[in-house]
């Protein structure tokens, strides 16, 4: 959902809205004061020269909440977002978008810890999975996967390159037996069909093909064959996600 918050009216000029609160020398909404919006919002808070600036409490009349700092109307600093879904986001805003760090919490309990962007996910985060207890932590890009990552899971990691949210090339799935299995993710054909528009869709599958099993090595991407290797059959199996 969007949460820009809504145009104010200047109450002399449309006569809409209502305000109560401090005024400065030229009858301009000054320091603290409350106004309710002509679509039911309501803004508590300071005000500068006419306009939301410094702390305040936004309520919108769908049940969100915005409480934090503003910038000439526009949420900027530090801030807290409460959508009507459950979902919530605390961190940092610019010009009125989620940007710096923040930790987005999900409807279903899922949380994002990290950097933003243009109120997407870019930048190093991590993702935690509520209902299993895994976590991707690594790199982020316009809300994406992307780049060097890792998923850990509770007996395994795999560590890798990532692009648009899926593992690929070379990686290693690293266990807590104390080793390594190293190959590549690779795409395979993809599941075209039609949709509900009548575009056509795909769906990504992704073969692993395992290499070699070595003790526990440092990773480097496009490095997956280091350290001695181990027979193990504990390990020949491919690691689930």
């Amino acid at each position: 959902m969007s949460d820009v918050g809504s145009d104010e009216f200047d109450e002399e000029r449309s006569k809409l809205g209502e305000y109560e609160g401090g005024r400065n020398d030229a009858g301009e909404r000054h320091g603290v004061g409350k106004a309710v919006l002509p679509n039911g919002d309501i803004y508590e808070g300071q005000y500068e020269k006419g306009r939301r600036h410094g702390q305040g409490t936004y309520r919108f009349k769908n049940g969100a909440r915005y409480v934090g700092d503003y910038y000439e109307n526009m949420k900027h600093g530090q801030g807290s977002f409460f959508y009507p879904d459950g979902s919530k986001y605390e961190g940092s805003w610019a010009e009125d978008l989620r940007q710096g760090h923040g930790v987005y919490t999900y409807p279903n309990g899922d949380t994002y810890d990290g950097e933003w962007l243009h109120h997407m996910r870019h930048g190093q985060g991590i993702y935690h999975y509520q209902q299993t207890g895994s976590k991707y932590k690594g790199s982020w890009l316009n809300d994406k996967m992307e780049s060097d990552g890792e998923y850990i899971h509770s007996n395994n990691r795999y560590k890798g390159n990532f692009v648009s949210n899926n593992p690929c090339g070379s990686g290693k799935y690293v266990f807590d037996i104390g080793c390594e299995q190293h190959g590549e993710y690779h795409q395979a054909e993809q599941d075209r069909a039609e949709g509900e528009w009548g575009d056509l869709t795909s769906t990504v599958v992704l073969k692993w093909i395992p290499k070699c099993i070595t003790g526990l090595t440092l990773w480097s991407p496009g490095n997956n064959t280091s350290g001695g290797e181990k027979e193990s059959a504990l390990v020949e199996e491919r690691a689930e996600n």
